[in-house]
């Protein structure tokens, strides 16, 4: 049999599978481990994992039992669930879920989402910070009746699953809120939306270490002290710096408005040397177009996830926008040549794509300062 992280890693194959019934059979089996916490539950386009991993802080800070769930990983599976601000033990927690999920059918998602649940109530964490995965109407988090639910920004993504406006990905995204609960916006345009949906209060806050302290304030009921940690907190692959000399950043911003995040945030400094994956079903002109603002040369290369584009049609794509184009299929040979052609006193950008920073992995405890 194999074991627990390999089995998990196998239930990828069947994709994505929106819809309740799977969770709500395998949480029936585990004694509705949902039940015995309360939740901030962060929905939205990006931005997501910082403010769970910002209201995680805060909570800590406040003394009270936490859990976090995040997704993706950059690290691995035990990034995804944190109590007390601690990772997991993945194995033990995919033990305690593995045979009742096999009996539902449960997805990869559903699976790690069961997994986190369980282990909070396991830990007997009395809040928690929870991000969805895929909108929010069909997602696997939508098992929670938060008391509290923070609506990120929304852009247009994955449009196939949640609509083709930005009003209707709302929609799905919003449909998570319980009657009674409190709303803590970062576009104060959905309001309507929000209490449409049942939300007695809405609060509008900009930017995330706001929107953590926001949310974090609306669970308690109660202000945070001034002084206490929130956002912005370190997250893999979220403008993580990994290197000085060249100055080396990696970050998964993975659609437009994403590249438009990151741009602003970026340390003063002309001509980056970008390192680039980006997956197929993305608006890939939008971003090649947003990023070739950052610097004229790009390495492009492709993170293996199956919906990646190869490295020479990335490439191909790239070069209306790129004065220079390279191509370096496998990715940790593509970081040596940017940083190579960076020189000591350049910058390297690694974005595109989560899967990207994750596949270079192998190289962060070489590189973290």
């Amino acid at each position: 049999m194999p074991s627990n992280a390999d089995w998990l890693a196998g239930l990828e194959l069947f994709g994505v599978r929106l819809g309740l019934e799977r969770m709500d059979a395998l949480l029936e089996r585990l004694g509705r481990p949902e039940r015995t916490l309360r939740a901030i539950h962060v929905v939205g386009t990006n931005g997501k994992t910082s403010i769970v991993r910002g209201a995680e802080a805060l909570l800590l800070a406040d003394g009270l039992p936490v859990g976090a769930y995040t997704s993706p990983d950059v690290t691995g599976w035990a990034e995804r669930i944190r109590v007390d601000g601690e990772e997991a033990d993945v194995e033990r927690a995919l033990a305690r879920v593995r045979p009742a999920a096999e009996e539902v059918g449960a997805t990869q998602f559903e699976v790690l989402t069961a997994a986190a649940l369980a282990e909070f109530a396991s830990a007997r964490v009395e809040v928690a910070a929870v991000e969805a995965g895929l909108g929010g109407r069909l997602d696997a988090t939508n098992v929670l009746a938060a008391p509290v639910v923070c609506l990120t920004n929304v852009a247009l993504e994955h449009t196939e699953h949640l609509g083709e406006t930005r009003a209707a990905i709302a929609g799905e995204k919003l449909a998570v809120v319980s009657p009674g609960a409190t709303v803590v916006l970062g576009e104060a345009e959905w309001e309507g939306e929000a209490r449409a949906r049942g939300a007695a209060r809405v609060v509008t806050a900009e930017g995330n270490e706001a929107l953590a302290r926001a949310s974090v304030e609306a669970l308690l009921g109660r202000e945070v002290a001034p002084g206490a940690p929130g956002a912005p907190v370190a997250v893999p692959g979220r403008l993580e710096r990994v290197a000085e000399a060249p100055l080396e950043l990696w970050d998964g911003a993975h659609n437009p408005a994403g590249v438009a995040y990151l741009a602003e945030r970026l340390p003063e400094r002309r001509d980056w040397t970008l390192v680039l994956s980006i997956l197929g079903d993305k608006d890939v002109d939008a971003m090649l177009a947003a990023f070739s603002a950052l610097g004229p040369r790009l390495v492009a290369t492709s993170s293996g996830h199956a919906r990646a584009l190869p490295a020479g049609a990335l490439a191909r794509r790239a070069a209306c926008f790129f004065p220079r184009v390279e191509v370096e299929p496998d990715p940790l040979r593509a970081r040596e040549r940017a940083r190579e052609a960076a020189g000591p006193d350049g910058a390297v950008l690694v974005s595109g794509s989560l899967t990207l920073v994750a596949a270079l992995g192998a190289v962060r405890p070489a590189t973290v300062r």
